[in-house]
């Protein structure tokens, strides 16, 4: 079951694209009504599809076939396996045609995902960017298209860096395991907004609160545990970016802040010592991924030591900083 855990933690990306469609609920003509319908009907279709499509790959190709592949296209693994064995023991493929059609099809099939996802991407930082947590261009629209055309266009040149340089497998890792993250923190979020702000006007309000959110955190957290320790190191350091962009920018320039230097100090110290927090795990994580892969992720892991503890020297003297600025 580990195994199993662990797989539906790494393939959990082909389930992102459903999320996308609530950052687009500012543009439903009935959000209440259209949301749950459109993500729950589509979700259990491509379910039942996934299903049978594993089935079939699996009944053309034995499991043990697709060990040790780069896991982008399993369904060329399948293909290749479509023959016979020559006198050598090995698959002669009856549709080597049919490989190369499927391979461009699976192109098509990721491309349409990236598209989607960039959709919703850059919809959250246009929001984001509109409360002041953001630089301007993230929320400057086209005056003909009216699209966050800037914004699209620094999500390509990055995407497109991601995807040139970086292993398939390590993106696809990332991806899943930030989005559970993501996930974990909208669940956790509306606990608290439904305790804190129960009179806000809401386009569509989730049911069944705590319950649904707590099973939501559970699901989520239970995944990213199986996923590689190596993911985990990235996920760290990304969210220590996220921190840091937070502390440096959108922390001074939210228009939710009253900008009082005392709310500033109050609010940087708090931050700082999260930011803290996550540099010790980030050490701790990096440190228990080098003993478990014996030193075979030396450069992962020398990155890591010193990025966390270039942070730890930052976060505490952001901290005693504002402790100074608050004893005055």
């Amino acid at each position: 079951m580990g195994g199993v855990i662990r797989a539906a933690g790494i393939v959990f990306f082909a389930y992102i694209g459903f999320d996308a469609v609530s950052t687009a609920a500012q543009e439903a003509k009935n959000p209440k009504k259209d949301m749950p319908i459109g993500i729950l009907v589509s979700l259990f279709i491509c379910t039942i599809l996934y299903i049978l499509f594993a089935h079939v790959m699996t009944g053309v190709a034995n499991f043990d076939m697709f060990k040790g592949q780069d896991g982008i296209a399993p369904v060329a693994v399948a293909i290749d396996n479509m023959g016979v064995k020559n006198a050598a023991g090995v698959v002669v493929p009856s549709y080597p045609w049919l490989n190369k059609l499927i391979i461009l099809a699976i192109l098509g099939g990721y491309a349409s995902v990236i598209l989607v996802m960039l959709l919703g991407q850059s919809r959250v930082f246009f929001s984001m960017s509109k409360d002041g947590l953001l630089p301007k261009v993230f929320s400057k629209v086209h005056p003909k298209y009216s699209t966050p055309a800037k914004s699209n266009l620094l999500f390509m040149f990055f995407v497109s860096l991601f995807a040139a340089f970086v292993p398939a497998t390590v993106v696809g890792e990332m991806t899943s395991i930030g989005t559970l993250l993501a996930f974990i923190l909208v669940c956790i979020g509306i606990v608290i907004l439904r305790n804190r702000m129960p009179d806000l006007p809401r386009a569509f309000k989730v049911p069944l609160v705590p319950l649904i959110p707590i099973l939501g955190v559970a699901v989520c957290l239970g995944m990213m545990v199986f996923l590689p320790l190596d993911t985990w190191v990235r996920l760290l350091v990304w969210m220590i970016i996220g921190i840091n962009v937070y502390l440096f920018y959108g922390m001074k320039n939210s228009l939710l802040s009253d900008n009082l230097q005392a709310t500033l100090a109050k609010s940087t110290k708090t931050v700082s010592y999260v930011g803290f927090g996550l540099a010790i795990l980030l050490i701790i994580v990096a440190l228990i991924h080098h003993n478990i892969t014996d030193g075979k992720d030396t450069g992962l892991y020398y990155f890591s030591l010193v990025f966390a503890v270039a942070h730890i020297i930052l976060y505490l003297y952001r901290a005693s900083t504002s402790n100074r600025v608050q004893a005055k």
